[in-house]
């Protein structure tokens, strides 16, 4: 069963605690969070939350220079609060510029999933628009997912806004999405779900059909972020019941 959830980021503009945005989460029709950091909370503190808010965790963005220093400290920090995947969230334009830099991502991103996984985590990448630059007769991004075996956390509204179709990545990424990004965007910029020219009933079905654990909603920028997040868990969950 695919679950729904949300990227914190989409709220970092409410002031209010880790806990308390857990507890705002928990009243909406979200099955869980996506993390992108702890804010310095104690860890103890956010498993209670998310116990609390009967959230479940469908992963955590992690910078990768964070990562690469200590995977196994990152790890463990995250298992106490019932968090096994990690994501890494961005990597800028250097690593995806022509053939050999998508290469070389891979392979470094390959090498740090290997030592995530002894640690006891999964990793996976999450990209945006500038990952499908064209490098000769194919894109970076085609590139780095043929190289490498890691699993990509598909954020289908940056595919759409680099004019590329997410259906079809999702489908030659069967099996590699356990977390999707459904984010709308309007040429190419992010807005709520449904008010963009993302087919986000397409990309949602598609995503359960690969075999998506996770279908997470983000808003890089909502003007009225409770007001996202209501309208994001109401639209997450009509999308995901779709038969």
């Amino acid at each position: 069963m695919t679950r729904t959830a949300i990227q914190l980021y989409s709220l970092r503009e409410l002031d209010e605690s880790l806990s308390d945005l857990l507890a705002r989460v928990g009243e909406t029709e979200f099955d869980g969070v996506e993390f992108a950091g702890l804010d310095d909370a104690n860890p103890a503190d956010v498993a209670d939350a998310l116990d609390t808010a009967e959230l479940g965790v469908a992963g955590a963005h992690v910078p990768f220079e964070e990562l690469e220093a200590n995977p196994a400290d990152v790890v463990e920090t995250y298992r106490k609060i019932g968090c096994h995947r990690l994501v890494v969230p961005y990597l800028d334009e250097s690593h995806f510029d022509s053939e050999e830099s998508a290469v070389e991502t891979a392979h470094r991103l390959d090498d740090l999933a290997e030592r995530v996984a002894e640690a006891g985590a999964e990793l996976s990448y999450h990209n945006h628009d500038h990952e499908f630059v064209e490098i000769g007769d194919r894109t970076a991004f085609d590139a780095f997912i043929a190289e490498s075996d890691l699993n990509v956390e598909l954020d289908v509204g940056w595919v759409a806004a680099r004019g590329c179709d997410p259906t079809s990545l999702l489908d030659c990424l069967s099996g590699r999405t356990p977390l999707v990004h459904l984010k709308d965007t309007a040429d190419g910029v992010p807005v709520e779900l449904g008010d963009g020219d993302v087919d986000m009933e397409a990309c949602a079905d598609t995503a359960r059909s690969v075999g998506a654990e996770w279908l997470v909603y983000e808003h890089d920028s909502p003007d009225d972020p409770e007001a996202s997040l209501l309208h994001g868990a109401e639209r997450l969950t009509e999308l995901n019941e779709r038969p």
